[in-house]
């Protein structure tokens, strides 16, 4: 890797300890072109350590461009083993809950990890996603340590209907089912925590018209999902004004759902 800019120096440059290098060669050397030398630019667009999935999104735009670059029109999803080879090597484990949408796009359930069985789900037009980084430091490793190994059998009902009712949502087009399934009774209680005014936020979010609102990721991100955009530039400014008012910085984005995936923009 020959150049690393967005990253405060916290990137290693060394190509076994990065995950767009990692995962590159992975690919390189399944399509037997292990003897392909290259110089990698990585320039960070995304907050490290946010909950938004910045690692994933580094590798996903490597493979996707190596595979461009090379001519493969495999269909994208091939792809998807390497991303999960990056992962592994930053965080010990081949998550795919993170690469696996930034390079399908759109929501996508991991039904299964063995084997592995990614399926893309559909999502009603028109919904927009408010994103607010608070300015805090919620170290991976801690967000996972302070989750339940063991929970009651009566948590996991409720939360397996709210997941059955939120796919259902999602295939009905029903954004008020969507809403009311978005519910996180396992993780959000205990990562919560970690996160500074997460309950006034969410009452500030749906004071002004969020259909839902959660972590994004291990946080300390949060999101709401809304109807529109100016709802979600609304509700943006509103959390970052709050965390202002308590001294803490943050940045705010606004977006729809990117279908699409990875492209070439230039």
């Amino acid at each position: 890797i020959s150049k690393i800019t967005g990253d405060d120096g916290r990137l290693p440059l060394d190509p076994a300890k990065n995950t767009v290098s990692v995962s590159v060669q992975h690919y390189l050397n399944s399509i037997g072109r292990a003897d392909i030398g290259l110089d990698i630019e990585l320039h960070k667009k995304m907050p490290i350590g946010s909950g938004l999935g910045s690692s994933s999104a580094s590798t996903v735009a490597g493979l996707f461009a190596i595979k461009t670059l090379l001519g493969d029109e495999t269909d994208p999803i091939k792809l998807l083993p390497f991303a999960m080879k990056g992962e592994e090597m930053a965080c010990g484990h081949g998550h795919a809950d993170n690469v696996a949408p930034a390079l399908l796009g759109g929501f996508v359930l991991i039904r299964s990890y063995e084997p592995l069985d990614v399926v893309r789900l559909p999502h009603p037009a028109g919904l927009y996603c408010a994103i607010v980084f608070p300015d805090v430091d919620v170290p991976t490793r801690e967000a996972r340590q302070i989750i339940r190994t063991k929970i009651a059998m009566k948590d996991a009902v409720t939360q397996w209907g709210n997941i059955a009712g939120l796919v259902s949502g999602l295939f009905m087009q029903d954004i008020d089912l969507i809403g009311r399934s978005m519910k996180d009774i396992l993780v959000e209680p205990v990562r919560s925590m970690l996160i500074p005014d997460f309950y006034k936020m969410r009452e500030i979010a749906m004071e002004n018209s969020a259909v839902s609102f959660g972590i994004s990721g291990s946080g300390p991100s949060v999101f709401a999902f809304t109807r529109d955009e100016a709802t979600a530039q609304l509700i943006t400014q509103k959390l970052q004004q709050h965390l202002t008012a308590i001294k803490i910085g943050s940045n705010g984005y606004v977006s729809t759902i990117n279908d699409a995936g990875p492209k070439v923009i230039g």
